[in-house]
This record gives structure tokens, sequence and C-alpha cells, in this order.
């Protein structure tokens, strides 16, 4: 199938599960995740009504940069420190922030240059250890942590990547417990803390992850199809 059809199909697919649940299907937004994605094909989303172009790795992220606008620019990947400073000026959404030390380089690195970042705090909600993201416990501390200590990052949900499974209902209790820990912080009422997204479901798993409350699904494969 094309790509025009591919992103049709999602977006009938996200309606039917919005539908399915009372949600209004114009709450979720899809970031079209172009890891190897050749920029051809990208531009051909945008073409299409792709607004928000998510990115695994910050080479990569900056070499397509260069070569495409009027797009906002979602990093999902796991990001490095070091590797912080390359992307503060133009960012606009980091999925992937699960420690202080990174929250803290960000929050730096956005101080200098005067620029507010918005931020989701990833959550292992798997319990894998080949996965990053913060334990579902010590969610909570690390985001009073970074309301307390960073004046120049706004907290704006929480994300995932849940296990891949055959059967994407096997993963629904990692996208509920998501959710609960989101209306849990929310409750808090803290500076800076602003408990709009869910960044959670995958090509895999999006219509369950929907059901559940994503705001944000990140898929790649079901729109651009399988990665060289």
């Amino acid at each position: 199938m094309s790509i025009a059809e591919n992103i049709l199909k999602v977006k009938q697919r996200i309606q039917k599960s919005c539908l399915k649940v009372g949600r209004n299907p114009d709450e979720v937004s899809i970031v079209a995740v172009t890891k190897t994605v050749p920029i051809e094909k990208i531009k051909e989303a945008i073409n299409l009504g792709i607004t928000d172009i998510g990115e695994n790795r910050v080479q990569e992220l900056l070499e397509k940069k260069n070569s495409i606008e009027n797009v906002r620019w979602h990093f999902v990947g796991h990001l490095q420190t070091n590797k912080v400073k390359y992307i503060v000026d133009f960012i606009y959404l980091i999925h992937s922030v699960d420690s202080l030390k990174l929250a803290l380089e960000i929050d730096k690195r956005a101080k200098k240059i005067n620029r507010v970042i918005d931020i989701l705090i990833e959550v292992n909600t798997s319990g894998e250890e080949t996965k990053y993201g913060v334990k579902p416990e010590e969610t909570i501390d690390l985001v009073k942590q970074i309301s307390e200590n960073c004046k120049f990052l706004r907290v704006k949900g929480l994300m995932t990547v849940a296990a891949f499974l055959p059967n994407p209902e096997e993963v629904r209790p990692m996208f509920r417990l998501l959710r609960e820990l989101k209306d849990e912080i929310a409750k808090l009422n803290l500076k800076n803390v602003e408990m709009k997204h869910l960044s959670m479901g995958m090509s895999n798993d999006f219509e369950v992850a929907v059901e559940e409350g994503a705001t944000l699904v990140r898929i790649g494969t079901a729109i651009f199809g399988p990665r060289n």
C-alpha cells in the first residue's frame, strides 16, 4: 500500500478505537517515527498532512532537519546527556526523560538560550531490563524533583514503550498503569507540570493504547512499511 493509504488506514483505526471508548479522535495525534526512512518518503507524509515527526537518534535527526521544514520535531529515543546541546534550540517535545541527571542537563542548556523545553517522563511499565525508563514506583518522585529543580522544563506527560507481544491485549495493563500514574501526578498540582500527554502505542499496539488514553501514538512501520 502507498503512504497515503497507510496514513488513512491508521487514522481510521484511531477513530474506531476512540469511538469504542467514547473519546474524540481529535485528542490523538500521530507522531510519524522516521528512523532510517528516506527524506523523500518523509516529505511525502508531510504533504499528506503529517505535522509531527519523531526521531530516535540525534545524528539522524540533525541530518534530516536540514532538509525538512515546517514540522514539529519529537525526540523519542534514548537521549544521552552529551547530545542534549544539539537539539535544545529547536526540539518540540522530548519523550524520553528518565533521570534527574538528564533533566538537569536539558534545563541547563535551555537556560543558556532562554527557552522552555517541553518533556515527557519515560516510564518502564514492562519491567524489562533491556528497556529504558524510570520505574513506575519512582516516577512521582522524579516528577517532583524536576518540578523543584528545573525552571526551564515543562513536564507535559508520560511516555512508555510497552513489551512487544504477539497479542496487543496483553500490553493493555502497561498502558493502563501509565494512565493511572498520569492521573495521580495531575492531582498534585506541581509547578511546571501539566499532565496533558500520554505517548504510548506503536504500529503493533496503538489501538489498545488509544483505548487506554494515548494522546500521542508513535507510528513508523504502519505508515512507511517495514524498515530495511
